[in-house]
């Protein structure tokens, strides 16, 4: 698999997809729905671009009405929206911080309202700022990278469980730097090895309700987060490192996120974290 080109680029956080190049694959133009989640409600946060928008779009297909949360990328958000409704589903948008404890709750409770349910917690909203030291980091970074990375995890679901009945799945995102960690992106790499440990903790918890809980740990993604929070000789190199020599399309990982949330597929997989790191058979 060789890598592609990809040129030096940044942008202003927290980003927006029209302005990569090359841009990525997020809308799963050539994915075929089965109606594997047919009458199913869905809540994607950081669903308006990136991993979020391909799950949101393959969602719809398998037949699910979705609920996007995401922070004021409204250009990217709306496009989704269309695509989601194209496929003759709802597409609820939900802006705002989900730093905020307060947001997280009326997250779930607007999604509730117009989808008239919830089945699906998809928690995939994410936050990062490179540093060259772990001295870089402020006590406001280190506190925001938690409230958003795996506070808005706990405080979402927290506010979801009041809806999910058996038969719900939660989905969280990991991340290959939570399974090895990352020198450049400490506060990160520690929020998501506490993703997958909560994921773990809580899949035990719920196993007798009956809500599965999994979560997907990728490695390289190439999304707006890339060229919005690394430099822009990084971005020119980011994910050449991997077997495969180039980062992953959201489009590629969409499908292990319908595997997750459609009983049909998974219903004996729960506390599991899956690894697509494009070739690498161990982290580290």
């Amino acid at each position: 698999m060789a890598d592609r080109d990809q040129p030096p680029q940044t942008q202003h956080p927290p980003g927006e997809t029209s302005e990569m190049t090359p841009e990525p694959r997020d809308e799963m133009r050539g994915y075929q729905g089965r109606d594997l989640l047919r009458h199913r409600r869905a809540l994607i946060t950081g669903g308006d671009s990136g991993i979020g928008r391909a799950v949101a779009i393959a969602f719809a297909k398998e037949g699910a009405d979705v609920s996007i949360a995401y922070l004021d990328e409204h250009d990217d958000a709306k496009h989704t929206a269309e695509l989601v409704r194209a496929e003759g589903r709802m597409c609820e948008l939900v802006p705002g911080d989900l730093a905020s404890r307060a947001h997280c709750a009326d997250v779930v409770e607007r999604t509730v309202a117009a989808l008239g349910g919830l089945d699906i917690l998809v928690n995939n909203v994410a936050t990062q700022e490179p540093v060259s030291s772990p001295e870089e980091i402020s006590d406001e970074q280190w506190m925001r990278t938690f409230d958003v990375n795996i506070h808005s995890y706990f405080r979402v679901t927290a506010a979801a469980l009041n809806h999910l009945g058996e038969g719900g799945a939660i989905i969280n995102t990991g991340s290959v730097n939570g399974l090895r960690g990352n020198k450049t992106l400490i506060d990160y790499s520690a929020t998501k090895g506490a993703v997958h440990a909560w994921t773990y903790a809580m899949a035990q918890a719920l196993v007798d309700r009956g809500i599965r809980v999994n979560c997907v740990a990728p490695g390289p993604v190439w999304t707006p987060l890339i060229p919005a929070t690394f430099p822009a000789e990084r971005v020119e190199s980011f994910g050449q490192q991997v077997p495969y020599g180039r980062p992953a399309d959201p489009d590629e990982l969409a499908p292990s996120y319908v595997f997750f949330a459609a009983n049909q597929l998974s219903s004996y997989y729960t506390g599991e974290v899956l690894a697509a790191l494009g070739g690498e058979t161990t982290p580290g």
